[in-house]
């Protein structure tokens, strides 16, 4: 909205013209969206509790877990709400609105944690750990991811590898998709969202660790906008992916805005209102950025933590033994007698490092 008021109010004053630039906006709209995230947490909080939307917290195959988390008990949650509240607002003060990919941010947003919110509300109305079956979860996910593949496949971010994957650590190595661009992009969406989903588990784990990826990917999304660093890098250029760093801005403020409500011991919860639009966010950035496969390392714990979980469902089923003292992997090290805040910070770190080395990989080729 000020980026198109500038055009005006640069006549009056070329001072203005700072705001065209986007690492200018980029700041602001981290600023603005944790201020609104900490003036609305608070009300949030009371009007959740006055209504009984909280978390129960329990979990009937892990007794031993819940007496550990038994303080978390009456905690509320669907806290998801304060971050997309505060980053719609900001990003429409902040944003261009007149970029497609800005565009396809405040969709996924909007879409997934819809459905987020319709789980969360229907788990608390159920009271049951799991509200809509994994299965129409699952559909709603790929319907989605289909509409985004097809989206970027009929419009293609690249003209010359639009549907191709560029691998880390090589200047000209690709592998071209085709059509099956597609379903790549299916398999990122539901990744990306179910993974951020299952590291919810331990106060202030989730939204920390995913600080740290839209941090990456902030700079990322720069880089890869500006024509000169790009072909500096020797990385793809795409037109207008820069915008991308003020959406991803926006939701560091509002997340570190919810960090402070959500450290332990935490005030609020996330919920799947939070971390299922948080998590495709984090895939729409790594696909329009042409940085895809990059995703793995820059999301290094999420990838660890949901692989821990398919790790113990398969040897379960088929050799009747847990690899893990429980999954996901953040509750095995809790068994082990890792304190919960060890387990945080240990996460972060770890996850920061990934971030670190993940940025190295676009100056080593």
């Amino acid at each position: 909205m000020f980026l198109k008021f500038s055009e005006v109010l640069i006549n009056f004053f070329s001072g203005f013209n700072v705001i065209h630039y986007i690492t200018f906006r980029s700041a602001l709209s981290a600023v603005t969206s944790f201020l609104i995230a900490v003036v609305l947490a608070p009300f949030l909080i009371r009007k959740l509790k006055k209504r009984n939307v909280v978390d129960m917290n329990t979990r009937k195959d892990c007794p031993a877990l819940n007496v550990l988390h038994k303080d978390k008990n009456g905690t509320p949650t669907m806290g998801g709400i304060i971050i997309i509240i505060s980053f719609l607002i900001s990003i429409l003060i902040w944003g261009n609105l007149q970029n497609q990919y800005v565009w396809l941010v405040i969709i996924s947003i909007l879409v997934m944690g819809a459905l987020g919110f319709v789980d969360d509300f229907l788990k608390l109305r159920n009271k049951s750990s799991q509200a809509l079956s994994m299965r129409s979860k699952l559909i709603v996910q790929i319907l989605f991811g289909l509409a985004v593949g097809t989206y970027l496949y009929l419009n293609p971010i690249h003209s010359t590898y639009g549907t191709s994957l560029q691998f880390p650590f090589f200047k000209n190595l690709f592998l071209d998709l085709g059509i099956f661009y597609i379903l790549f992009v299916v398999f990122v969406i539901l990744a990306t969202s179910n993974a951020v989903n299952i590291t919810d588990g331990l106060d202030g784990l989730a939204v920390g660790c995913l600080m740290i990826c839209l941090g990456a990917y902030a700079i990322i999304s720069y880089l890869t906008g500006h024509i000169e660093f790009a072909n500096y890098l020797q990385i793809l250029h795409i037109a207008g992916s820069g915008e991308l760093a003020v959406c991803a801005t926006a939701l560091i403020g509002s997340s570190l805005a919810f960090l402070w409500f959500n450290a332990q011991p935490a005030q609020i919860f996330m919920g799947d209102v939070g971390s299922l639009p948080l998590g495709t966010v984090i895939g729409i950035i790594a696909l329009i950025t042409k940085q895809e496969l990059l995703l793995f390392l820059v999301g290094g714990v999420f990838v660890i933590e949901i692989l821990s979980v398919a790790i113990q469902i398969i040897f379960y089923k088929t050799r009747h033994k847990r690899v893990f003292k429980m999954a996901p992997l953040h509750h095995h090290f809790e068994k082990l007698g890792w304190q919960e805040s060890q387990v945080i910070v240990r996460f972060w770190i770890i996850g920061l490092i990934l971030a670190l080395l993940s940025l190295s990989t676009l100056k080593l080729r």
